[in-house]
């Protein structure tokens, strides 16, 4: 790999990459002529010393800001709302959001929603619904991951578990206007996360990046974002997850993560779809199931992405036929310790008739290379179970 070096670029949003960037946060709100942040961050982040180092960054400016926490691991409306009224009541300017997948999708809701009147489930990614958003009084938002897995901070929407009444399904809220403003990637703030969290959220930059790829349409722009992400995530997780302080191999997962996450605007399939209803119903972790349904959801893709996973072999230089890279994959799977069954990381399937309807309904469904219908999830969840 390349020797690792601080540099900005502005593709998809203006992005300040290199250690110890968060250093940086003040010249960030400075250009965005904003001095009252909320800082949006997880429950189990907030008391970390590195998240304590990104609020003595603030305080040492001389910035006044507030601290909201109450994120869940899947968020809910209710954590989107508790950071909305937050916002009101201490008129904040911007949002600044540290953390993982979960705190990104809040925190992107959280500065969206404070523009709105509407309910947050009316810009669900339906159709237009998106047209009905007013981006008057929208808040700038400056995104720093710290995992390299979901990649949010490089997207346009944010996936918000709705437990209204006796509903329990993850929405996908989109508008264009929630991409952040200023994405700080410092790869320093990953070093932290442990082995297993590393790998889980490995393994979700690389479902981005593998069913994007496998999406039956025509965007080559996204095809090879996906090559790319796959050829670094094959080289740099395995090597984050054995050494968490290899600052080399963090660098590559948080540009692969985010590279991934930019070419999922082609679409996604049934690994996320399925995924969306069992985090809805069990609470689990997002990337480890999309890596624990991988195989089987390319099992049942297999005679209609043949053709692409023999590219991908080779591209990867893993071998040259669609077997060669599912061996590959089954091993560097293993090798992090990848569970092959629900079972195995205690999701217990045991409403498998609601569980697949619901699949078959998610967004993402539509760009499954096969129909994926309730019958298609069923065979799926069983075969994963």
């Amino acid at each position: 790999m390349s020797e690792i070096k601080t540099s900005n670029w502005g593709f998809p949003t203006p992005t300040w990459f290199g250690a110890g960037r968060v250093r940086d946060l003040p010249a960030a709100l400075g250009s965005l002529k904003a001095s009252n942040p909320l800082v949006v961050t997880d429950a189990g982040l907030a008391p970390l010393p590195v998240f304590q180092d990104l609020c003595a960054v603030l305080s040492e400016a001389g910035l006044t800001f507030d601290v909201y926490s109450n994120v869940q691991p899947n968020p809910t409306g209710e954590d989107v709302e508790g950071g909305v009224t937050r916002v009101k009541e201490q008129g904040h300017d911007a949002v600044i959001i540290m953390g993982g997948g979960s705190a990104l999708d809040a925190g992107k809701a959280i500065a969206f929603m404070a523009g709105q009147n509407r309910s947050i489930w009316d810009f669900e990614d339906i159709g237009d619904n998106w047209t009905r958003g007013d981006t008057s009084a929208l808040l700038p938002v400056i995104a720093v991951p710290t995992t390299a897995g979901t990649g949010s901070e490089f997207g346009r929407a944010s996936v918000i578990t709705n437990t209204t009444g006796n509903t329990h399904r993850k929405v996908i809220v989109y508008h264009p206007s929630m991409m952040p403003e200023i994405v700080i990637m410092d790869p320093e703030v990953t070093v932290g996360l442990p082995a297993g969290l590393t790998a889980a959220t490995g393994m979700d930059a690389l479902s981005h990046a593998l069913e994007a790829y496998c999406v039956d349409a025509y965007h080559p722009m996204s095809d090879g974002l996906s090559v790319q992400a796959l050829k670094m995530i094959k080289e740099a997780l395995p090597r984050a997850v054995a050494d968490g302080s290899d600052l080399d191999a963090r660098s590559h997962m948080l540009v692969a993560s985010g590279m991934a996450c930019v070419a999922l605007q082609k679409g996604l399939g049934g690994m996320h779809a399925i995924s969306h209803a069992l985090g809805a119903a069990y609470d689990a972790h997002h990337g480890m199931l999309n890596a624990v349904l991988m195989p089987h959801v390319l099992a049942f893709n297999h005679d209609v992405i043949a053709g692409k996973l023999a590219q991908l072999a080779q591209d990867l230089k893993v071998g040259h036929e669609a077997e060669d890279f599912l061996a590959w994959l089954s091993s560097f799977r293993a090798g992090l310790g990848i569970p092959d069954q629900l079972s195995q990381m205690g999701v217990d399937v045991d409403d498998l008739e609601t569980l697949a309807k619901t699949s078959a309904q998610d967004p993402c469904a539509g760009g499954n290379p096969k129909q994926l219908d309730a019958k298609a999830a069923a065979q799926i969840l069983r075969a994963a179970a």
